[in-house]
């Protein structure tokens, strides 16, 4: 069974309802076999949303690899970076290094990378900022789409999803987000009323959500996340087994029942500030 795309906000394009994230064994260096066996392994089973950033050690290198071998493939996955350069010309820097090491002409999707504090938005927005970088890398057709991201401060992303002319957000979608509300109303609301692609990051917290004991699985996290208004959920893997495991997740989903919903949020309402360990502040 084939997996399911979805519209990527307002943009007119599709990407499947999940995705290759960047973390797992991609955010590593000197790993080529197992980071080579985990890329391949997502194409093969159809996956085509590719995340990767600037920041994740040798990620970008190792899809480099995966490009050199497979370019007859590249029409198809929708490939992404990030940079978290807060300036032009440090922005200008990373997507030059990012498509040299990736061996590509253009990115579909190039992302503000991490928004934490007033600080960051006031350094990107500036003349010379980060933003300037972004919006002509996409006029110049270096990149298709520009977006935002971040996991630290719903109030931060927010006005970013709000005043800048991005055409997505990244952000955490699980069940500890929704005890604790910010990101997936407030911030998905925002990004809903742009019509901005909304990709859900964090949905497994690191593998640390999971819990046989409470019943918790990796499948009831992505149905959790794919029950939300959301273009695609983004999973790093480390081996092709959990490649295979996020692939039968995106081609067999169902959304869950209210009842299974309300279940799994009082799970995590005891623990939700600790289990949402990549927040700074509401």
């Amino acid at each position: 069974m084939a997996i399911a795309t979805r519209l990527f906000g307002k943009t007119g394009t599709n990407v499947t309802q999940v995705g290759l994230g960047g973390e797992g064994v991609l955010r590593t260096y000197n790993r080529e076999p197992e980071a080579k066996n985990v890329i391949e392994e997502a194409a093969a089973q159809g996956i085509a949303y590719f995340d990767s950033a600037a920041a994740y050690a040798g990620s970008q290198g190792y899809y480099g690899q995966f490009w050199s071998r497979n370019n007859e493939l590249r029409s198809r996955i929708f490939q992404t970076s990030k940079s978290a350069a807060r300036d032009k010309e440090g922005a200008k820097i990373d997507l030059e290094q990012t498509l040299q090491t990736m061996g590509l002409e253009r990115l579909d999707l190039w992302q503000i990378h991490d928004l934490r504090t007033r600080e960051d938005l006031e350094e990107i927005e500036a003349p010379g900022g980060a933003l300037e970088a972004f919006v002509e890398a996409r006029d110049a057709g270096r990149v298709r789409f520009i977006g935002v991201t971040g996991h630290h401060a719903p109030k931060i992303l927010k006005y970013a999803v709000v005043s800048w002319p991005v055409d997505s957000v990244l952000m955490p979608v699980n069940p500890a987000e929704a005890v604790l509300g910010g990101f997936l109303d407030r911030v998905n609301a925002a990004a809903k009323d742009r019509g901005l692609a909304v990709i859900g990051m964090k949905t497994l917290g690191a593998s640390h959500y999971i819990s046989a004991e409470n019943g918790v699985t990796a499948e009831l996290l992505l149905r959790f996340a794919l029950s939300r208004d959301i273009s695609t959920a983004i999973v790093g893997c480390s081996s092709p087994a959990e490649v295979q495991a996020l692939a039968r997740s995106g081609s067999e989903f169902e959304p869950l029942t209210p009842e299974e919903e309300v279940s799994l949020v009082e799970l995590f309402r005891p623990h939700a500030r600790r289990l949402a360990f990549y927040r700074g502040v509401s």
